[in-house]
């Protein structure tokens, strides 16, 4: 299952960031299995996947500064009970190294993984429950969703009710 939408500015990718986390965090709370929930995030360099990032941090209440980990590769927050964790795997020269850092100790209980270029991951992270894609569009971004899993498919379709 996937959907469109067109993203006329930076309120409005924070909007669906927002609606997204706050989607996932509710799928998360009211679940009987605790998991993770894995998004993986796809598009150009400035394309938007960290203030797409911020949106879903917002949704935790989270107001402080969100800010890619380039040179980092993970920025964990602990918000509502959800540990969230923005990966980004740009300069990750062999995936292999995800292995040194004790990459599966981040998909445990309640917890939502953000990871944009996840390509150079590949065979070291879980599969995506979600796809966000954020590419160029006129003026704005046209952003497509691509449900992977029974939890993505839930967001998605609990997405089209919301009035965004």
């Amino acid at each position: 299952m996937h959907k469109e939408f067109f993203l006329a500015n930076e309120k409005a990718t924070i909007a669906y960031g927002r609606a997204i986390g706050g989607l996932i965090g509710g799928l998360l709370k009211g679940s009987r299995v605790k998991d993770s929930i894995v998004v993986y995030l796809e598009g150009t360099l400035g394309a938007g996947k960290t203030t797409f990032c911020q949106g879903v941090l917002a949704a935790y209440n989270y107001s402080g500064q969100v800010k890619s980990p380039t040179y980092t590769l993970v920025e964990p927050y602990d918000l509502d009970g959800i540990q969230v964790y923005h990966f980004d795997l740009y300069r990750l020269g062999d995936p292999e190294e995800l292995e040194f850092m004790g990459i599966r100790d981040y998909f445990g209980e309640n917890t939502v993984a953000l990871i944009e270029w996840p390509q150079k991951g590949h065979g070291y992270i879980p599969k995506a429950d979600m796809i966000v894609s954020l590419n160029p569009m006129d003026e704005g971004r046209k952003l497509t969703i691509t449900s992977k899993t029974e939890r993505g498919v839930a967001v998605l379709s609990l997405l089209e009710t919301q009035n965004l």
